[in-house]
């Protein structure tokens, strides 16, 4: 007996800001509807500070396309309320969702860092792919 899922691969991304950062992304059938052109998909992120100091993560920037080529751009403060503070070699992981107009799309962004220095900094979160499960083969 098989079960389709409605999860995408894991998306992992290691940069030159010793931050980490792995992306899952999920359809949300039940929340979409496909005839008024409204798909909606969480994502759960999950970010390791690979530093050697305590960072805090400030704010997020969000840019979020879909199939039309319509973007999206998000801009706030923390992720889901919290401005978490994450150890060394400890991780921080949240789900959030978005709604988009088309059966495909993705998001790419940034997280604004802080050191416990004050250095403020920028940990990319490369593009993922946001796809109903028939959309990806």
């Amino acid at each position: 007996m098989s079960t389709e899922s409605n999860s995408l691969p894991e998306n992992v991304a290691e940069n030159d800001s010793g931050i980490e950062i792995t992306t899952r992304t999920k359809y949300l059938e039940m929340q979409s509807d496909p005839a008024s052109n409204s798909y909606a998909f969480s994502y759960t992120i999950t970010i390791r500070n690979n530093r050697a100091e305590p960072v805090r993560l400030l704010n997020r920037h969000w840019i979020i396309t879909d199939q039309n080529n319509k973007i999206e751009e998000v801009r706030g403060k923390g992720v889901v309320g919290q401005q978490p503070v994450i150890q060394p070699e400890a991780t921080f992981e949240y789900s959030s969702g978005t709604i988009i107009a088309t059966e495909i799309g993705d998001m790419s962004g940034s997280y604004t860092m802080e050191s416990m220095t004050g250095e403020q900094f920028e940990a990319p979160v490369p593009l993922f792919v946001l796809a109903i499960p028939s959309m990806i083969h």
